[in-house]
């Protein structure tokens, strides 16, 4: 049974430590994250994408309707 009573405080030792360490700490100064990289801006599906829509206003044009 002590061995479970340390077991659960050594855990719960070690999960304090981390969190205090990802904070910082008392004093110390994290270095700010580095700012995230810009995506272009994209359609996100077929039907938002101008190229697309005109591809395929394109092929319906040219189609003439006959079976393949």
């Amino acid at each position: 049974m002590a061995f479970v009573v340390v077991l659960v405080v050594a855990i719960a030792v070690v999960v304090l430590v981390l969190r205090a360490a990802e904070k910082g700490g008392p004093g110390g100064v994290r270095a700010p994250k580095p700012p995230r990289p810009q995506r272009a801006a994209r359609p996100v599906a077929p039907d938002d994408d101008p190229e697309f829509l005109r591809e395929l206003e394109r092929r319906t044009r040219r189609d003439d309707g006959s079976p393949a």
